[in-house]
């Protein structure tokens, strides 16, 4: 099977609209055979400590499992999502160059401070 079929699991904040639009953004972009699970993280912290992801990094980062078990965080994560969608392929590999990448992480970070500030959970 190659490395794009092979299943993914995204958690992501189902409590978040911009974050549920991003969702079916994605779906919309992605290929039909992506095979990417979503699975929302809200109420769910006992659940993600038994995958050992700590809850509140998972509200702060994005966070991917691959089909062996890894978890990858924040911009990795998003690469490894955007392979699966062609149309994203050229973005996932432009911000994972070595000047962009901790430029990016420094926004992201931000930009999901001020979500959860603006939603009452930051």
């Amino acid at each position: 099977m190659s490395d794009q079929r092979q299943p993914l699991t995204v958690y992501y904040d189902g409590a978040c609209p911009d974050c549920v639009k991003d969702r079916e953004t994605y779906e919309r972009m992605a290929a039909d055979d992506a095979n990417v699970h979503w699975y929302d993280i809200t109420g769910k912290d006992d659940e993600l400590r038994k995958r050992g992801i700590d809850p509140e990094r998972a509200l702060r980062e994005l966070h991917v499992e691959d089909a062996s078990g890894k978890i990858y965080r924040e911009l990795d994560a998003y690469q490894l999502l955007m392979r699966r969608a062609p149309r994203l392929r050229p973005l996932g590999w432009l911000i994972g160059l070595p000047l962009i990448k901790p430029m990016l992480s420094w926004l992201y970070r931000k930009m999901v401070d001020r979500r959860l500030r603006r939603t009452g959970r930051g």
